[in-house]
């Protein structure tokens, strides 16, 4: 028996992945990518579309390509504090692409000695490149695609970060997991919600209704894609149910069931940010660019950039019911930027302040805070 994958695998993990599994590098079923872009249901994220055959051929990517191993990062810190703006969970660290790669680069190292391969026989990716990570988790067993379309694993709940490296050395699959009495020899078809059972907790949870079926999520609606990737104005209907998430947003992983096996991570290849959570919404209201880039620099947060932090608070705080907030939102609907203007307008008539803003309606160039006005005033 070879023992060369297993041995790769302890030094995996010792590295510090909570989780390493092997898969091999057949293409994975296409129709449920091409369905989902050309329902446009990636919004306005371009590369999806530019990447999608490379995501569906591993060949593409690396020719030759034999394997893939499939690593995770357990995140889940335990129970987080109730009151206050929410953040993900996972962006209250230091951002995990930069302290998750050199663990990555190390893993590719120890490939190469143990495997007797090359640096150009292997890539490696933490959720940047062309491949479509849950699916090669799933087919390698770290876990099953969960009716909230993400990955669910029996040790760690919804909690895993995901890391993928491309290898021409070929390593022996482990097995996806299975319903019990499901003949193991049988092909693997990656069913969404395979252990889910009749629960739909995460497709009711959705604040703005994301899923419109199970195991699919419409990016438009998702708070996730929101408050993080759109960079544009939020659409009003939306507003209410983004709550008080700030920077994404865990609701259709927090309820998961799956979870009551989760236990707190090693957190070896992550950076708490324990600060973070004690920001209050009228600091963040008030964040300048200097004190945005100390508090957020090597963050997540950093890349969405002031604008968008302040487009947020503005939401966050409309939907707070804090009249006291009332003068740092009247402030941003004279901001620079017309994107933080439009929520600021949309919050300062939320909490019953609209007289405020007399004076500069007047002034008012851009459409669409002057849209705001309108429909604040109706």
């Amino acid at each position: 028996m070879d023992a060369r994958p297993e041995a790769l695998r302890q030094r995996l993990l010792a590295l510090g992945f909570d989780d390493v599994r092997f898969a091999a590098a057949t293409p994975p079923a296409a129709a449920g990518l091409r369905d989902w872009l050309a329902a446009g249901r990636h919004a306005d994220m371009a590369w999806m579309e530019r990447t999608a055959e490379k995501r569906l051929d591993p060949g593409l990517v690396l020719a030759g390509t034999r394997s893939v191993i499939m690593l995770g990062v357990n995140y889940w810190p335990g129970q987080r504090r109730a009151n206050g703006p929410a953040w993900a969970r996972y962006a209250l660290h230091e951002d995990y692409h930069d302290t998750i790669q050199p663990a990555l680069a190390a893993a590719g190292r120890a490939l190469e000695e143990i495997c007797g391969i090359g640096a150009g026989d292997y890539r490696y990716y933490v959720d940047t490149g062309p491949v479509l990570e849950r699916d090669w988790a799933a087919r390698a067993g770290l876990g099953f695609i969960g009716k909230n379309a993400m990955l669910i694993s029996r040790r760690h709940g919804n909690w895993l970060l995901l890391a993928a490296i491309l290898t021409r050395a070929e390593l022996p699959p482990d097995p996806p997991i299975r319903k019990k009495f499901e003949n193991r020899n049988s092909k693997f078809e990656n069913p969404i919600g395979l252990l889910c059972g009749k629960c739909t907790r995460c497709l009711d949870a959705c604040p703005t209704n994301a899923f419109p079926r199970p195991g699919v999520v419409d990016a438009r609606r998702c708070i996730s894609y929101q408050t993080i990737e759109n960079k544009g104005v939020i659409p009003r209907e939306l507003r209410a149910g983004i709550g008080a998430h700030l920077y994404g947003c865990d609701v259709c992983l927090e309820v998961c069931p799956w979870n009551r096996f989760a236990r707190e991570g090693r957190r070896l290849l992550l950076a708490a940010r324990h600060d973070l959570v004690e920001l209050t919404l009228a600091e963040l209201l008030e964040l300048t660019p200097e004190r945005f880039a100390a508090v957020f620099q090597r963050t997540p947060i950093k890349r969405l950039k002031l604008p968008g932090l302040l487009r947020n608070a503005c939401v966050v705080a409309g939907n707070s019911g804090d009249a006291a907030l009332l003068p740092h939102l009247v402030r941003l609907a004279a901001h620079e930027r017309a994107l933080v203007r439009v929520h600021a307008v949309w919050a300062v008539h939320r909490l019953g302040g609209g007289e405020r803003l007399a004076a500069a309606r007047a002034a008012e160039t851009d459409a669409a805070v002057r849209e705001e006005y309108a429909a604040g005033a109706a």
